[in-house]
C-alpha cells in the first residue's frame, strides 16, 4: 500500500488561454441540458432554487426553454425562465432566472438531434474561453448514436469534439469519479466485462495513469499525487495463480513509472483496497474495469460523487447518475451529485484560469 504523500477539422481555438473575466468575475458554467425525459431538468431546477442558499457558481443551461418551463410546471417549482443570446448576458441573469441559451428539438431527429447540439454548443463554449466550465446531465447512450453518430458515451464524443473544434490529435480522455473519500479510475470503462482483459495494454494503463497523476496536480492541486492500481483478478492473481495479467502486464508498468519518477503502486487486491485505512495510504486509484471503480465511490458517497473527465483541454463535470427516467417529473429527484459536480467544475476551471494567468506573467 502506498505510504508516502505528498472527422473533419474546424477553426481551432486556443485551450491554454485563460477565460475571458466578465464583468465581476469568471465566465458561467455551461450545463447541457440532458435528456429532457430524464431527471436533468428537475436537478437543474432544483439547484438553481438554491444557488444563493449554497453559494453556487452562476451557471447557463444550454438546451431547449420550453422544456425546463414546462417541467417547472409540473413539479410546481417557482422558477422564472429567461433566454439569453450569450453566456455573459446569462451571468447578468442568474441571479434572478434561470438563464438558457436555446437550442431546440425541431426538425428530424427531435429531442436526440437537441441533445446532440446541446452537448457541442457548449463544448465550444468553453473552449472559446465563454463558459468556465461544462457540467452534463445525463443522456441515454441512444442519443449519441442516432443519425449514425457511433459514440458509446459523452466522454468519447467530447474527445471527438476537442479534436473538432481545438484541432492537433485527438485528446485521451480518462474517466474519474471524484467525492472526497475518494477519487478513482477506470483503464476500461464502457465495454462487456469479457472484453477488459484482451483491451487492457501497455499503452492504454501508462496512459492512464500518467494523465490521472497529470490532473491530480493541475485540477485538485496535489503536488506528489499517490496513485495505487488495481489488479484485474481476484487477490491481483495470487502470483499467478488465478490470472496473470498482474505479472505480464500491470506490475512491469506500474515498476517502469515507478522508475520514471511517479508515486504509483500495485498492483493491489481491489476487496481490500477502499476501506477507509487503505483510503489514507493514496490519493486516486486507477481501476481496471468499469465496475470495479464505480462500485466502491458510489457506495461511499452515491449523491456526492461527480463524474469529471481528465484529459481534455477544458473542464468537463457531470453528475454520476444516469438518466433516472421512472422518477423524472415526480419531484424525488435529488440534486447532490449534480451540485457537488457544479462546484468541482468551477474549483477546477478557477484553478486553471489562475495557472494560466500566471504562467503569462
Amino acid at each position: 500500500m502506498p505510504t508516502s504523500n505528498s472527422d473533419e477539422a474546424g477553426g481551432a481555438r486556443d485551450p491554454g488561454r485563460a477565460p475571458t473575466l466578465a464583468p465581476g468575475g469568471y465566465p458561467p458554467l455551461a450545463v447541457t441540458i440532458g435528456d429532457p425525459a430524464g431527471i436533468g431538468p428537475d436537478i437543474t431546477l432544483a439547484s438553481w432554487l438554491q444557488r444563493a442558499s449554497l453559494q453556487l457558481p452562476p451557471f447557463v443551461v444550454v438546451g431547449d426553454p420550453d422544456v425546463l418551463a414546462d417541467r417547472a410546471v409540473r413539479l410546481s417549482l417557482a422558477v422564472p425562465i429567461e433566454s439569453v443570446a450569450d453566456f455573459e448576458a446569462g451571468r447578468a441573469t442568474f441571479a434572478e432566472a434561470l438563464p438558457v441559451l436555446p437550442v431546440r428539438g425541431a426538425g428530424v431527429g427531435g429531442d436526440k438531434a437537441m441533445i446532440v447540439a446541446a452537448i457541442e454548443e457548449a463544448t465550444v463554449a468553453v473552449l472559446e474561453r465563454r463558459a468556465l466550465g461544462m457540467v452534463t446531465n445525463p443522456i441515454t447512450k441512444s442519443a449519441l448514436n442516432f443519425a449514425e453518430l457511433a459514440y458509446p458515451g459523452h466522454t468519447e464524443y467530447l474527445a471527438r469534439l476537442a479534436e473538432r473544434h481545438a484541432g492537433g490529435p485527438r485528446p485521451r480522455p480518462v474517466m474519474m469519479l471524484a467525492a472526497e473519500e475518494l477519487k478513482v479510475g477506470p483503464a476500461t470503462v464502457h465495454v462487456p466485462l469479457t472484453s477488459v482483459a484482451p483491451l487492457l495494454s501497455a499503452e492504454l494503463l501508462s496512459e492512464t495513469i500518467t494523465i490521472t497523476a497529470a490532473a491530480l496536480t493541475r485540477d485538485f492541486g496535489i503536488g506528489a499525487p499517490r496513485i495505487a492500481v488495481t489488479g484485474l483478478n481476484p487477490h491481483a492473481g495470487e502470483d499467478g495463480l488465478i490470472g496473470v495479467e498482474e505479472v505480464r502486464l500491470i506490475r512491469p508498468i506500474v515498476a517502469a513509472l515507478a522508475a520514471s519518477g511517479l508515486a504509483v503502486s500495485g498492483p493491489y487486491a481491489a476487496d481490500t483496497l477502499f476501506h477507509a485505512e487503505a483510503r489514507r495510504g493514496y490519493d486516486a486509484v486507477v481501476a481496471m474495469y468499469h465496475d470495479q471503480a464505480l462500485i466502491p465511490l458510489k457506495t461511499l458517497a452515491f449523491e456526492r460523487g461527480v463524474n469529471i473527465t481528465l484529459g481534455l483541454p477544458f473542464v468537463r463535470t457531470s453528475p454520476d447518475h444516469g438518466t433516472a427516467f421512472a422518477i423524472a417529473g415526480t419531484g424525488k429527484a435529488r440534486p447532490g451529485s449534480f451540485i457537488a459536480a457544479l462546484r468541482l467544475a468551477a474549483e477546477v476551471g478557477h484553478r486553471r484560469a489562475r495557472a494560466s494567468g500566471a504562467a503569462r506573467r
